[in-house]
């Protein structure tokens, strides 16, 4: 009999998912339906989105996403990689990827909530000093020049994908008490503004470098993560406006026909080889966009 309610109460996951699944094409398709009428005429707009480098940025976010559902972590920083790559600007980058990150964020930090794996007092402690070192990092890319910041938000990257390697290598270690968690959110909110990417990998691994649970840090860290792109986002469309919105739609677009096979291959692959991959890949990129 205990079997058979286990069976009964975990039934509902699939509604859950359908769910996510319903509002993420919802706040989609609002936002395709605001850029239409509020950015540049309609033929404008169709004329963007068939040139092939939008689908570059399709690409971009496939890619991503897969990697950030397979991972749980890395979005930022491998759509981020990417853009530069393709020659986008990093205030541009970054702007494109925390509007983007507003929806991805939103669907996951509401499926960790629904599922109980969300910390209220570690939550309320990540919030307010991420989403200050956000505005900040934020404010202060969109006041430089791209060109002279793109070397050091290379250099950043190239660590970062250091850093994932690490991370895949090194086991969890025992348990310590947490200490500087405010001061660990103030600096990932910065560090993920100013390189398009890093909180996941700044304040999670951290987090979890101490001992903590791995369910409710992912789950805490995961929906705050949902404060921290408001916040850089906001800021972004305040300092440089919405004129690279076909970015942030090919990453949009991408990432939701990304969503199905990134599901498919989260079993399907050993998480640390992949970590190793794209620590690999996230290097290669950095390097390609130092020397050229």
């Amino acid at each position: 009999m205990a079997t058979t309610t286990t069976t009964a109460r975990a039934l509902p996951a699939p509604n859950t998912f359908w769910l996510i699944l319903a509002v993420s094409v919802l706040l989609a398709g609002g936002l395709a339906a605001a850029l239409a009428f509020a950015g540049p005429a309609v033929t404008v707009v169709v004329s963007e989105l068939t040139k092939g480098e939008f689908w570059l940025f399709v690409g971009a976010g496939f890619l991503a996403q897969t990697i950030d559902g397979a991972l749980g972590m890395a979005y930022g920083i491998s759509s981020t990689s990417l853009l530069l790559s393709l020659g986008v600007s990093p205030a541009a980058a970054s702007g494109s990827v925390h509007i983007a990150e507003v929806f991805t964020t939103g669907a996951s930090g509401l499926s960790h909530w629904k599922f109980g794996n969300v910390n209220k007092k570690l939550l309320k402690v990540l919030i307010i000093p991420g989403v200050i070192g956000a505005v900040t990092g934020a404010y202060l890319l969109s006041s430089f020049d791209g060109s002279f910041l793109k070397p050091y938000i290379s250099v950043y990257l190239l660590c970062m994908g250091g850093v994932i390697i690490r991370k895949a290598i090194i086991g969890r270690k025992t348990k310590k008490k947490t200490r500087y968690v405010g001061a660990l959110a103030l600096l990932g909110g910065f560090i993920d503004a100013v390189g398009g990417g890093g909180w996941g990998p700044v304040v999670t691994t951290s987090l979890l470098g101490q001992g903590r649970s791995p369910r409710y840090t992912i789950g805490s860290v995961n929906l705050a993560e949902f404060f921290i792109a408001a916040a850089g986002s906001l800021t972004f469309i305040l300092m440089i406006g919405v004129q690279h919105w076909s970015i942030t739609a090919g990453l949009l677009l991408g990432g939701v026909l990304a969503s199905p096979f990134a599901a498919f291959i989260c079993g399907k692959i050993n998480p640390k080889a992949l970590m190793i991959v794209v620590g690999l890949v996230i290097i290669g990129l950095s390097l390609r966009n130092l020397i050229l």
